[in-house]
């Protein structure tokens, strides 16, 4: 089959002809029909932590084309379903598959099935931010969830973490919850799980958000519904925010960009009881330890696929009660997306997994949000903004 393959020495990733996998006795083989981008997959190639020779790419949608021999009786997929879903690929020191691939195996329970009603476009650029999104929403920041997990099992694993409801916050009238980098694939979900979360637990939520202007009519309408944004490019932005919210504060906070001095400049906007999540962790850069009055809760999206990781010059340790979140999660998904949740708005890009280097991974760049650029025509190169780069394999 034909797969990206990372070329470490050199720093880029190569199609090449490899052997198509065999699902294990727990997995599924998946024919891929389409994978989107995220920002990590070319850091993870211009920055490589893994050798050369593995696979590349974290999400994919495709066809169920091989059922493993222990899958149990009570699992509903079968083959010729769609399913959605997304692999490790490059993002770590361990060795494990990635899914920019023609075939690729899979636990499973770690997929969901797409819809009828949901594109398979679509549904490529679900799968890691929506996960990102609800492990930070709800696994970590503990806000009520619209679907049923083990919360006793998350807290013995991690007292640190889902230890807020919005219960907890006394008798505010209204719950402010600010996200920054609202326009981001992962604030988009994150805004809709808020809204889901306020509605299942009665509260009324007013959301604050920071985002480029040329976002806020969209951020402003459904299914994001955002009472006030400020403009990240503001100097001024977390003041802005606290006479918007009258000087309360904010009780909850995710930082969907965690770069620069984003993490503090989220922390100083919360309230005295307030709880902040960020997706990047202090060892890569987010910030120093003792800078802050109350430490973010970190964690990993990888988490969710119930492994040890290993990158940043760190261990995240397997966790069982992350891996049954996602598990849990994504049985939800199977029939929430399109009805209870939007997937991001996507861009189809031509060329199939030969043009993915040359263009996808060029519009994403390899650092920061602002070192993003390019200087070619092409239509389908303009700057990325609040969509997912997909193509079709």
């Amino acid at each position: 089959m034909k797969a990206l393959v990372l070329d470490a020495e050199n720093r880029t990733a190569n199609v090449q002809d490899i052997p198509r996998p065999s699902p294990g006795a727990h997995e599924i083989l998946v024919k891929v029909e389409a994978i989107s981008l995220n920002p990590i997959d070319p850091l993870y190639v211009a920055h490589p932590l893994a050798e050369s020779g593995r696979t590349v790419g974290s999400d994919f949608a495709g066809i169920v084309s091989e059922l493993g021999s222990h899958i149990p009786a009570s699992n509903t997929l079968k083959i010729g379903d769609r399913v959605s879903g997304f692999l490790q690929g490059v993002c770590s020191v361990n060795d494990r598959p990635g899914a920019f691939a023609e075939y690729l195996a899979i636990p499973w329970d770690l997929v969901w099935k797409v819809p009828e009603s949901v594109g398979i476009e679509e549904a490529a650029g679900v799968s890691l931010v929506a996960l990102t999104a609800a492990q930070g929403m709800w696994y970590r920041l503990g806000l009520k969830a619209p679907f049923a997990y083990d919360e006793a099992k998350v807290l013995g694993e991690h007292s640190e973490r889902a230890a807020g409801r919005m219960e907890d916050q006394g008798e505010a009238d209204v719950i402010n919850f600010f996200v920054y980098g609202a326009s981001t694939s992962v604030g988009l979900y994150a805004a809709q799980m808020i809204r889901l979360s306020g509605r299942a637990n009665g509260r009324k939520v007013r959301l604050f958000g920071a985002a480029s202007k040329a976002r806020w009519e969209m951020l402003r309408s459904e299914p994001y519904g955002y009472d006030h944004l400020v403009d990240y490019r503001d100097g001024d932005w977390p003041e802005q925010i606290r006479r918007l919210s009258e000087g309360a504060g904010m009780h909850y906070a995710y930082d969907c960009i965690s770069e620069g001095s984003s993490v503090e400049r989220v922390s100083s906007i919360l309230a005295s009881n307030g709880r902040s999540a960020i997706v990047r962790s202090r060892a890569g850069g987010a910030w120093k330890a003792g800078q802050l009055p109350v430490e973010p809760i970190y964690g990993a999206v990888w988490e969710g696929l119930g492994e040890e990781v290993q990158y940043q010059g760190f261990t995240i340790e397997k966790s069982p009660a992350a891996r049954a979140f996602a598990v849990e999660f994504y049985q939800w998904l199977s029939s929430a997306v399109g009805s209870q949740l939007k997937p991001v708005p996507i861009r189809s890009m031509p060329g199939g997994l030969e043009r993915v280097v040359e263009d996808g991974y060029r519009l994403l760049g390899a650092g920061k949000m602002e070192e993003r650029q390019t200087k070619r025509a092409e239509e389908w190169m303009n700057p990325v903004s609040a969509e997912k780069l997909v193509y079709r394999l």
